[in-house]
């Protein structure tokens, strides 16, 4: 019956076929009693009665209402779908492979279930496990076959294969093609006792899940995509900030070593720091804490150049803040920006930097200055114009003002707080004619961020 109902529900005339069968023997016994006229037929034609009832019932179930078994079909699948979803969150690794193998395992009538990669093994759950561990060679022609065609085969001859101790016989089986971007890139393979077995809820579970882990494994593949992109844009970043920052700072040590020795040898330890983090947390994620430490240490050169008296800081960081995960460059374009742009042409900038909670699951952290500020239509518009395609700024060129080593840091924070605190995250500028800007980013932190993204 469980192979009957793993095919399809039964046809009309196998149900009227099932229910006659139900129904024979009580039928002979009522009609030879009632004949030989005994006193029991009373009692026959009662069991006739109840029998015809449950085959009636019977018969009703699994030919003319077939969706309860669907639903139940249906949700056991989804479940199953989940549940896979989750093992491959960070790719198909032996560990991965072998977890999907056996939650399908248990759901089919497979003898072993493996997936493979192009070349190797990943997980192999059923019989003869031992003798096909990870890493072991792809061993049916079968599988190669998918492989070159990306396209499900099935094999019904008995297939002579050889693990890593004894040769074994495959009676039957179903390859499914693992597809990324067009490209094989493995198979997901059931093995069976028999040719039997190959019913079609066997072909459509092996294609339903080759597709689906396929499906999987490219979001994975994007996913990568995207974190290597992350890391390239900040690499950008650091390129263009790079020439006209350090030309400045190497100008000011310079004119320090003349009329205060002391001061520039403490400026070249601070530099040194200075790159020395810069590289160290390209692509990152780092306590807010570091990324403020690094941001304290840009305005040490800033103060050099420009003078005490003209730049003043503060920073304040919620209690319990302090180990939130950040990427690096979050906070220093900021304010850097601030000190290029906002800087009127006497008298003191103050910039003010914050971190604080908003709940248990979000945080604000907000760039403020009380420098020129700009119109809050142009406010308004400055991540629109950032965020629109154009091709990257050319990072030996500047303006005046550095606008385009600007719009780079901007987008780039723009687009790695969506990037790693998700669609709920956002970046927002406010900003008055000689009142100041703020810039302020809220992160969504109801997962954790991961440097995996």
């Amino acid at each position: 019956m469980r192979e009957l109902l793993e095919d399809k529900p039964l046809s009309w005339t196998t149900a009227v076929a099932l229910a006659v069968a139900l129904q024979a023997v009580p039928i002979v016994y009522l009609i030879t009693t009632f004949v030989s006229g005994s006193d029991s037929w009373p009692f026959a034609t009662a069991v006739a009665l109840l029998s015809c009832v449950v085959a009636t019932g019977l018969m009703l179930h699994f030919s003319l209402n077939p969706d309860q078994l669907r639903s139940a079909y249906t949700e056991a699948a989804l479940n199953m779908a989940s549940d896979t979803l989750s093992d491959l969150l960070h790719g198909l690794t032996p560990e991965a492979a072998k977890r999907v193998c056996e939650r399908l395992l248990a759901e089919t009538s497979a003898m072993a279930i493996a997936i493979t990669d192009t070349e190797h093994v990943l997980g192999y759950v059923g019989e003869y496990e031992a003798d096909f561990p990870p890493g072991s060679r792809i061993h049916t022609e079968a599988t190669r076959e998918v492989l070159r065609t990306g396209e499900l085969r099935s094999f019904t001859t008995s297939m002579r294969v050889h693990g890593a101790r004894d040769p074994h016989i495959i009676p039957a089986g179903i390859v499914g093609p693992l597809v990324v971007s067009g490209k094989p890139v493995g198979t997901l393979k059931f093995y069976y006792h028999n040719a039997r077995k190959l019913n079609r809820a066997q072909y459509a579970l092996v294609k339903g899940f080759s597709e689906l882990l396929s499906t999987q494994l490219a979001i994975h593949e994007l996913e990568r995509q995207t974190e290597l992109t992350a890391h390239a844009e900040i690499k950008a970043l650091q390129a263009q900030i790079n020439p006209h920052f350090l030309f400045n700072t190497l100008n000011t040590i310079a004119a320090f070593t003349r009329i205060d020795p002391l001061r520039a040898r403490e400026l070249l330890r601070e530099f040194s720091s200075f790159y020395r983090a810069t590289l160290e947390n390209s692509g990152s994620l780092i306590p807010v804490t570091r990324e403020i430490a690094q941001t304290k240490r840009y305005l040490v050169f800033e103060k050099a150049r420009f003078g005490d008296d003209r730049i003043k800081d503060s920073f304040e960081i919620e209690a319990g803040m302090e180990d939130m995960q950040v990427p690096a460059f979050i906070i220093q374009p900021l304010v850097e920006n601030a000190v290029r742009h906002a800087m009127r042409d006497e008298g003191p900038l103050k910039i003010e930097v914050s971190v604080r909670s908003d709940g248990p699951d979000a945080a604000f952290i907000e760039v403020s200055d009380d420098g020129v500020g700009m119109e809050p239509e142009q406010a308004e518009r400055l991540f629109d114009e950032l965020e629109a395609a154009a091709p990257a700024p050319d990072p030996t060129e500047h303006t005046a003002h550095g606008e385009k080593g600007a719009g780079v840091a901007l987008r780039n924070i723009a687009e790695r707080v969506r990037h790693f605190y998700g669609p709920e995250s956002y970046v927002t500028v406010l900003s008055e004619p000689n009142k100041g800007t703020s810039f302020v980013l809220r992160l969504d932190l109801r997962e954790e961020p991961s440097s995996q993204k």
